[in-house]
């Protein structure tokens, strides 16, 4: 049989690894081109993985709940169809050797492989992931065959029907259970038919470690660090008491990229923070009478919508807002366009997916846009692409009954608009003292680009559209 390999694709933009979610497929499923087999979490969003060939799934590379670099290999499948029975066939070494002269007939394919956008680590970087369990075998001699065996795709030496092999036999899940529990697969003794490692062996293993029970607690705590450090939720140490009073989150993912992206636009560009505070009275009775207007029936309306329709407005009266900083060239990029960032907090962590060319679009199809992008980012849905090449962002944090804040700005763009919590409050209104809808606007913005007077006279036009909103159907 014929064993081709899928690797990790950059499913984004310099993007380096992704965390295996789930998977699909397990061993021995039959897998056409085009199928999903997996879904992993970029830095960016979760991505659903199709397989780019046909055949049945050999061997899943790794568990679900791994980071894997981009490039290493993820699952292997037999697109020969010869039937897994002949595996047995590597009784003699050799074959391990007997590859080597033809690996250019069978990289070829597998340098080939047609798969998402960014996908094509140089050839060289094919190697598997390193095999620490292979030198307690037998260090010197295993150390060879490892070598070449990633090259020639030796479908035998892969099986691992041979107990001798270079890694042992155990199910993803089983093996997700040695982690956990810091057990090492290759001093397990199996029991499972033709050598595979069952879960109960893995408990009988990692029995041993807690039987001491005779002995204080100094040996106890002794294997929690390697454990914890293994996994955000080891099994073997739920009764410590630092289990109780800490719990510690593995720093991955979209939370991160996020990490790392403000840390990065808060130290590169100098940040200023003005603040609008004003009466959007106006703007919420206009949210009410679009949702009774027919035309608008079945669209969601909401104060956001008309935000941003402001912001749109506003951007267009004072287009030096809209811009980028290259650093590289020395240059202001001043952009003809408006990919409008929506911040949108998931259970992954804060994502800002932008609207394309929000800029050209109507009140009508920018509520539809709105209700498209929260409603996939809640599903965990977006795409890489949805979160690329964003001109200005609004983040409203006044959902969670915050006034305002001071927000950084996403990489690459100029400025941020924080939206307050809208509140009823004692307001001078045509000379009285009335109760009134007031809000405040904070934006932040890059100085290099926005000076002070720009700055403050957008701030202060969204602030005075909104206050007035029936310029929004003058001025669009």
């Amino acid at each position: 049989m014929t064993i081709r390999e899928f690797k990790m694709p950059d499913v984004g933009e310099g993007l380096t690894e992704a965390e295996i979610l789930k998977w699909y497929v397990q061993p021995g499923d039959t897998v056409t081109d085009g199928q999903v087999v997996c879904e992993v979490e970029t830095a960016k969003a979760a991505v659903e993985l199709p397989i780019p060939f046909d055949g049945t799934v050999h061997e899943l590379v790794f568990p679900e709940g791994t980071t894997v670099d981009v490039g290493q290999v993820i699952i292997s499948v037999n697109v020969g169809g010869a039937a897994p029975a002949e595996a047995p066939a590597p009784a003699a070494p050799a074959p391990v050797e007997t590859p080597a002269p033809a690996p250019a007939a069978e990289a070829e394919p597998e340098g080939r492989q047609p798969v998402l956008v960014g996908y094509g680590v140089a050839a060289s970087s094919t190697k598997r992931r390193a095999r620490k369990a292979a030198p307690a075998a037998s260090a010197p001699a295993a150390s060879a065959p490892a070598a070449s065996a990633p090259v020639a795709v030796v479908p035998e030496q892969l099986n691992g029907h041979a107990p001798a092999g270079p890694r042992p036999l155990a199910k993803p899940p089983v093996r997700k259970l040695a982690k956990d529990l810091g057990v090492d697969l290759a001093s397990v003794v199996p029991t499972g038919p033709d050598g595979v490692i069952t879960r109960e062996d893995v408990h009988r293993a990692a029995a041993p470690a807690p039987a001491p029970v005779a002995a204080p607690a100094p040996e106890a705590p002794a294997p929690a660090p390697v454990a914890a450090a293994t996994a955000p939720a080891p099994v073997a140490a739920p009764a410590a008491d630092a289990g109780a009073r800490e719990t510690r989150v593995p720093i991955k993912g979209v939370r991160k990229a996020t990490a790392a992206a403000m840390v990065g636009s808060a130290f590169t560009a100098p940040h200023v923070t003005e603040f609008v505070t004003f009466d959007i009275t106006r703007t919420m009775k206009l949210v009410e009478e679009l949702k009774a207007d027919k035309d608008m029936a079945g669209l969601r309306i909401n104060p956001l919508l008309l935000i941003a329709k402001a912001v749109l407005v506003a951007v267009r009266r004072n287009p030096e807002i809209n811009a980028a900083w290259d650093e590289a060239a020395q240059e202001i990029v001043l952009k003809h366009y408006v990919n409008l960032g929506i911040a949108a907090a998931t259970p992954r962590g804060l994502i800002v997916p932008n609207i394309k060319d929000a800029h050209a679009q109507t009140l009508p199809e920018l509520s539809r846009s709105l209700s498209e992008l929260v409603a996939t980012a809640r599903e965990g849905k977006t795409t890489p692409a949805a979160m690329q090449g964003g001109t200005f962002t609004i983040t409203n944090v006044g959902v969670f009954g915050v006034d305002t804040g001071t927000p950084i700005l996403n990489p690459g763009e100029s400025a941020i608009l924080a939206v307050g919590a809208i509140k009823l409050q004692p307001w001078v209104h045509k000379g009285k003292v009335k109760p009134r809808q007031v809000t405040t606007l904070a934006l932040s913005f890059d100085h290099r680009l926005v000076d002070g007077e720009l700055g403050s006279k957008f701030l202060a036009d969204v602030a005075a559209i909104l206050e007035q909103p029936k310029r929004l159907m003058t001025w669009a």
